[in-house]
């Protein structure tokens, strides 16, 4: 990913010399399972702990790649001229390519899912503080973009809180689900390493051995990680696309905080756009973009082939660099967002009263009214609000019917706001408890 949409902590992750690090602690702490069984002398697994606070030289690696053209090959055979070639042969003894890459694969998914996990739980924390702050702040709900009824301002962050819950959820089963490791040798049978040594490297990385590999650790197991990078991404969408709305003209409920010294645009001084929100849009279809070739790896020929290969050395940085930007940002937007109660307000009562149409509607059905003809009682009057910008409440008032059916002081009990909020307490304890 681009520096412009990366961060430090994530991208040490995906960089050479960790991925050389860990590929280094497998084959070591391998050695020492072998060693342990007899396999190996003992001297010589613990010769390859003699590079334990070396720092791979890449260059050197890709170097040799270019000779050998196998990138574990070419690590091994630095690997011993720090070791010593002598002492070093003994490592990988029994194991395969994939046991090395696979294993390290996911202990870089699990570490970046950590890392994530943090964004996670930060947004949330921004998403409930801003809940709490506009728990009562009124503003029309919409569908299909057109006034519908009254919620809060809070009610909406409410929802975005509960869907990053759920999403929290997701990513933790999807970081148990990729913490697995293999080291069962070519083709998955353990023919020539004990299913012990696995046992132990796993422990020692923090994974769990998986319980059937062929040449390669399944990967079903991927395409459940990154399908899950994607929801979380689209949920985020979800979220950015609100304040998106709340922050054009006509509306402008809610807006980007605005520095001092920003531009909003090279040829008119007055705009203020929404470019961070604008900017995390963007940012969810570069990490969906990895979840359909994460779906694609899954079918793999038969016990192996590297057709996966290609696709993951570009979409796990990526998608996990991406996606710690994306949340780190969109957790700074909810922080510093601004909010305009009175332009709720204004906004509500644009076509005034007539968010309360459905309470009318139910009123004249409870009186006797039969549904069809209720309907288009208040539907008639409602009319008038949309053409003329006439106030609802007193059309109702001057319809003879309408009055008939209920009185002057239940239509005006109809136009209470209170009713509309009246369960917000209860929303909120089953989103926060």
């Amino acid at each position: 990913m681009i520096p412009r949409y990366s961060r430090p902590e994530m991208v040490a992750i995906w960089s050479p010399e960790t991925k050389f690090r860990i590929w280094y602690e497998i084959e070591a702490h391998a050695c020492d399972a072998m060693a342990d069984l007899g396999v190996i002398p003992r001297e010589n697994a613990d010769a390859v702990w003699k590079a334990k606070d070396v720092e791979f030289d890449v260059a050197r690696i890709d170097e040799i790649e270019a000779v050998t053209k196998h990138d574990v090959i070419a690590f091994l055979t630095h690997l011993a001229e720090h070791v010593g070639s002598d002492e070093a042969r003994f490592v990988h003894q029994g194991m395969t390519s994939s046991d090395v890459l696979d294993t390290c694969l996911n202990v870089q998914l699990v570490r970046a899912s950590d890392i994530l996990i943090e964004d996670l739980k930060g947004l949330m924390a921004a998403l409930k503080t801003r809940a709490l702050e506009h728990k009562d702040t009124v503003r029309v709900g919409r569908s299909h973009g057109i006034h519908a009824e009254p919620t809060t301002m809070g009610l909406t962050f409410a929802r975005f809180y509960a869907e990053m819950d759920r999403n929290l959820a997701r990513l933790k089963a999807a970081r148990e689900e990729i913490s697995t490791g293999a080291i069962s040798g070519a083709i998955g049978t353990f023919a020539n390493v004990d299913p012990r040594v696995e046992e132990h490297v796993c422990e020692k990385l923090g994974l769990s051995p998986e319980p059937i590999s062929t040449q390669v650790i399944p990967r079903d197991r991927h395409a459940m990680f990154f399908s899950v990078l994607g929801v979380i991404a689209s949920s985020m969408e979800n979220i950015v696309i609100e304040i998106r709305h709340m922050q054009r003209t006509e509306v402008l409920e809610g807006a980007e905080f605005f520095s001092m010294g920003q531009k909003g645009s090279s040829a008119m001084p007055h705009k203020k756009n929404p470019i961070l929100t604008e900017n995390l849009t963007g940012l969810a279809r570069l990490v969906r973009m990895a979840v359909i070739p994460a779906m694609e790896n899954v079918a793999l020929w038969h016990e192996r082939d590297i057709s996966h290969s290609s696709v993951e050395r570009t979409i796990a940085p990526d998608a996990t660099i991406t996606l710690n930007f994306a949340l780190k940002r969109l957790t700074s937007v909810i922080e510093k967002m601004l909010i305009f109660p009175d332009n709720m307000l204004d906004n509500m009562n644009k076509f005034p009263g007539l968010v309360m149409s459905q309470r009318v509607l139910l009123a004249l059905t409870q009186a006797g009214v039969s549904r069809e003809d209720a309907y288009s009682m208040v539907q008639r009057n409602a009319l008038k609000v949309w053409e003329h910008r006439v106030d609802f409440q007193e059309q109702l008032l001057a319809d003879e019917e309408v009055v008939a059916a209920l009185g002057v002081e239940a239509i005006n009990e109809k136009f209470d706001m209170g009713y509309h909020t009246k369960h917000v307490d209860t929303i909120f304890k089953r989103v926060f408890g």
